[in-house]
């Protein structure tokens, strides 16, 4: 019941100074009236450029719409509110005369606001100045020019690769030539063919020698035979033969094991020379293949240009605004009405309040006297 008094009381209290309350109201709106006249009109015109995944990305996998993807575009605000973009375009809407002496950074702040729009891949760029045309070219100005450094960016990494990867074939192309030019010289100062003609030679020679041993062993056999049943007489012309035969037989084992002996030495040489052909053959195999495969991936390099980085495209380079962002008169005149409205409540609840204590200070002086009495 004592707090529906009070209550009751205070807007009692309130009531009966209303005039001073609008007269409160009236004069904050008036004020913020006239200081929005006078304060210097400011337009703000936006640009939008859309940013687009690499293409070949379908947009509608995890990865065009993934937080963390979304999320590193923020890079592209970095791009554009940088500072060579912003001094460039100073220089061009000549911003200093109006600015003065004002540090750079004070004035892309008071003047540029760059803002990737969440959950999405829209970058909007906006530009406050008190000239709506200026205002509305300064802010085509920057997103052309952010799309323009990005694709030049991208180029240049294009480039990078590319000449990269021209160097990787080119290196590889001369490890391919200089393999071919130690497998000719190879060729020229560890011949085969010859050694191999020789070797079917030796063995022909082999067969016709070992041909004459087995003849000879069957004629000094045949000699043996023939000594055994023959008269005496003849008995010194059949040893003569068999001395004969074998004379034959051992100039016959002699020439087969100088001819084995130099058959093992080139069989040697051929084997040690094909090793050296096998091992540069080899090479001459790998070293196409890396040709191959740098000349494969320079062409993805080639044609992969212009494809792998973000793609940036102005969907909207914003109009020339009609209307000032600032003042924005009527939220100054809601604002400046809230505080004429609060600073006579404020005011006048204290009033009262100190009212109250000194009624009540005063009550309980009086009582104790009259008691006295």
């Amino acid at each position: 019941m004592a707090d529906s008094y009070d209550a009751f009381r205070y807007i009692s209290y309130l009531r009966l100074r209303w005039r001073w309350i609008a007269a409160s109201c009236v004069t904050a709106v008036a004020i913020a009236a006239v200081a929005s006249a006078f304060l210097p009109r400011r337009y703000t015109a936006t640009a939008r450029v859309l940013i687009d995944p690499p293409a070949g990305t379908d947009l509608r996998s995890p990865l065009a719409i993934s937080p963390i993807y979304l999320e590193s575009l923020k890079t592209y605000e970095s791009l554009a509110s940088s500072d060579s973009l912003f001094r460039k375009a100073i220089d061009k809407f000549q911003l200093r005369r109006a600015a003065g002496t004002a540090p750079v950074e004070s004035i892309k702040k008071r003047v540029l606001k760059i803002e990737l729009v969440h959950n999405t891949r829209v970058l909007e760029v906006s530009a406050t100045l008190p000239d709506a045309v200026k205002a509305q070219a300064m802010a085509q100005f920057v997103a052309e020019s952010t799309v323009e450094m990005n694709r030049s960016l991208a180029a240049s990494g294009d480039q990078d690769l590319i000449r990269t990867v021209e160097q990787q074939a080119a290196a590889a192309r001369m490890r391919r030539d200089a393999t071919e030019a130690a497998w000719t010289a190879l060729l020229t100062r560890e011949p085969v063919d010859a050694l191999k003609d020789a070797l079917d030679n030796a063995a022909q020679l082999r067969a016709t020698l070992s041909e004459q041993l087995a003849n000879a062993e069957v004629e000094l056999a045949d000699a043996a035979e023939r000594e055994r049943t023959a008269p005496a007489a003849e008995q010194a012309s059949i040893r003569g033969e068999q001395a004969n035969v074998r004379a034959r037989m051992d100039d016959l084992h002699k020439q087969i094991e100088a001819l084995d002996k130099r058959t093992a030495e080139e069989e040697n040489l051929v084997a040690e020379r094909m090793g050296h052909r096998d091992a540069l053959d080899a090479r001459r195999k790998a070293d196409e293949g890396a040709v191959a495969a740098a000349e494969n991936r320079l062409q993805e390099a080639r044609s992969e240009a212009g494809r792998r980085g973000e793609r940036l495209t102005i969907i909207d380079p914003g109009i020339v605004p009609e209307r000032p962002s600032s003042p924005n008169v009527p939220l100054d005149l809601v604002a400046a009405l809230l505080l004429g409205l609060a600073l006579p409540l404020v005011y006048l609840t204290l009033e009262m309040s100190y009212r109250e204590h000194r009624a009540r200070a005063r009550r309980a002086d009086y009582y104790p006297a009259a008691r006295q009495e």
